[in-house]
């Protein structure tokens, strides 16, 4: 009888000890296939998993208006990019507002959405506009954010919860102290953003410099915040990686 390879060994794989191996592979694998498929340009959408089409007690259909907004970045990153530039309409792959920005991607073309899934117990799974070769499963959150910020050329908060906010001042803190470079970062929903966190008094009472409640744009329509990303948004250089 012959010896299981260690990297064959399927017990040891899944075993304690072997978590650094596995997390390991969710930054390989992605890496991997991201180069493989030609993605360098993401533009992710953050929101709510458990926002449903049509108008909710705000008034609001944001899921009609993500996908809009989606479709109008697919429409342009389409017609105005070489193959190599464009903007991958990125999202954590699952329902709620990441259906509908994929929704909007898949009307141009499904092969520009990309889904950063994660297993959980409950509300999250693949949503039907991302095909195979684009949709990724990861185990750890902090490796789905890694991955849905690694390419960011951009990025759209649409509103959300607990993992929405998360993700959001994650960004901003990153971009605050200068790890990740400077994108446009839209918040989209001015009464729901400017109504959950009070940007203004944390700049008064000192907590963050003046020029931090510059690090993102409040915005209120699929035209302006299409604006913003268009006068922004700027493919990854030749040969930076």
């Amino acid at each position: 009888m012959r010896a299981v390879k260690a990297y064959k060994n399927n017990e040891f794989l899944m075993s304690e000890e072997a978590r650094s191996v596995r997390i390991l592979c969710e930054y390989l694998e992605p890496e991997r296939r991201f180069r493989l498929n030609g993605v360098r340009n993401t533009l992710p959408f953050f929101g709510s998993a458990r926002l449903k089409p049509g108008v909710g007690a705000d008034g609001r259909d944001w899921y009609m208006e993500a996908a809009r907004l989606a479709e109008r970045v697919a429409q342009w990153t389409l017609d105005t990019h070489s193959a190599e530039d464009r903007f991958y309409i990125c999202t954590g792959g699952g329902p709620g507002v990441m259906e509908a920005a994929h929704t909007g991607g898949a009307r141009v073309d499904a092969k520009l959405n990309i889904g950063l899934n994660i297993s959980l117990p409950f509300e999250q799974h693949l949503n039907p506009y991302v095909e195979t070769r684009q949709a990724y499963q990861f185990h750890y959150f902090f490796m789905r954010k890694f991955w849905l910020v690694r390419l960011a050329r951009g990025a759209v908060f649409f509103p959300g919860g607990f993992g929405t906010l998360d993700e959001l001042f994650e960004l901003l803190t990153l971009t605050q102290t200068g790890k990740v470079e400077r994108i446009p970062i839209v918040l989209y929903g001015r009464a729901f953003w400017e109504g959950l966190v009070n940007f203004a008094l944390l700049k008064e009472r000192g907590l963050i410099s003046p020029e931090d409640v510059e690090l993102f744009h409040l915005c209120d329509s699929v035209d302006e915040a299409f604006a913003l990303l268009q006068a922004g948004l700027q493919p990854l250089p030749p040969g930076a990686v």
